[in-house]
């Protein structure tokens, strides 16, 4: 019974960080409801998972927290968007200590290989079909680089990359 609730309370972190990437490409707008779905569902985690204990739950608490506070710096200076750094603290909550420098290193590689096939000619073309939310501007989307780079969709890939094996180990 218990390795069944594992097993759904890392499927549901699988799907609504699909949800999160789906919607950052289509609209660059990661919705609230879908992070706090992922906050919601760690409990469940915390509590089946065979290998957490309470001392990691902490450390992958503050984590996530150290990763609001930079990201909110971040943000402040138009560096970052605001359901990136949401997006992105409820995945190291998720990655914990150890495997945070993973999905940091990750997160920043996927995004980069992001940001190139969107700046190149095929980028025009995928991104013919992502409809932003109209009346959106954000400093990132407006700044020296015109091609918004729906960074979630990095974040979300690198956060099921990093966890899904670490659990199935």
């Amino acid at each position: 019974m218990n390795l069944q609730l594992h097993l759904v309370s890392l499927a549901g972190f699988a799907g609504l960080m699909v949800m999160a990437a789906f919607d950052d490409f289509r609209r660059l707008v990661i919705p609230n409801g879908v992070v706090l779905g992922l906050c919601v569902l760690w409990p469940l985690y915390l509590a089946t998972a065979p290998t957490v204990t309470l001392a990691s739950s902490f450390g992958a608490a503050g984590c996530a927290t150290a990763v609001f506070l930079v990201g909110a710096l971040l943000f402040s200076r138009g560096l970052i968007g605001g359901g990136d750094v949401k997006l992105l603290a409820a995945a190291t909550l998720w990655a914990g200590p150890g495997n945070a420098p993973s999905l940091f290193v990750l997160t920043a590689l996927l995004g980069g290989l992001l940001a190139l096939v969107l700046l190149s000619p095929v980028g025009a073309l995928i991104m013919a079909g992502r409809r932003p939310v109209s009346g959106l501007t954000t400093s990132v989307a407006t700044s020296a680089n015109p091609v918004p780079v729906p960074y979630g969709v990095a974040i979300a890939a690198a956060a099921v990359i990093v966890m899904l094996p670490s659990n199935f180990t």
